[in-house]
């Protein structure tokens, strides 16, 4: 639709408690201070079904979350719904989520998933390793810029 702005949904997910198993809170707080027009940023430690309710309310949405295995800085890919069976609504994977939003409730939302290379996962601390505050720093500038050129396949 002509003039029309993207909402736009970032859920950062992990647990902020285990060293850079917390890059994608750490995102979504990054992404927050900056107050970006029509973007509505969520935490959370893991994925569920209450995530569809909110992704549906929107034109698009952001799963940030570290990744043990991408190349560094991070990887930002377009994901398709999937429909999961599952024991437990608990933890849903990205895909899932949009599956489950698309299937009950009609929406249309496009997904994206970004994954920011993590290194330190074995401990518990609140705190990011060098190399992933780097890494976090750019996949932040990357999304922003994204978002605020509208640069998201409408």
């Amino acid at each position: 639709m002509a003039g029309h702005t993207p909402s736009v949904l970032v859920i950062g997910y992990g647990n902020p408690g285990r060293l850079d198993d917390g890059l994608g809170p750490a995102l979504a707080g990054a992404l927050e201070a900056m107050a970006l027009p029509g973007v509505t940023i969520e935490a959370d430690y893991q994925l569920n079904v209450e995530h569809a309710a909110l992704a549906a309310e929107h034109d698009v949405v952001v799963f940030a979350d570290a990744d043990v295995s991408c190349d560094p800085p991070f990887r930002f890919e377009r994901i398709e719904p999937t429909v999961e069976l599952s024991f437990s609504s608990h933890s849903l994977s990205p895909a899932a989520v949009l599956g489950t939003a698309r299937s009950l409730l009609r929406a249309g939302t496009l997904g994206y998933v970004l994954g920011i290379r993590g290194y330190a996962f074995n401990e518990f601390g609140e705190c990011l390793s060098p190399e992933a505050v780097c890494n976090l720093a750019e996949a932040v500038e990357f999304l922003a810029k994204r978002v605020q050129a509208r640069d998201l396949a409408m």
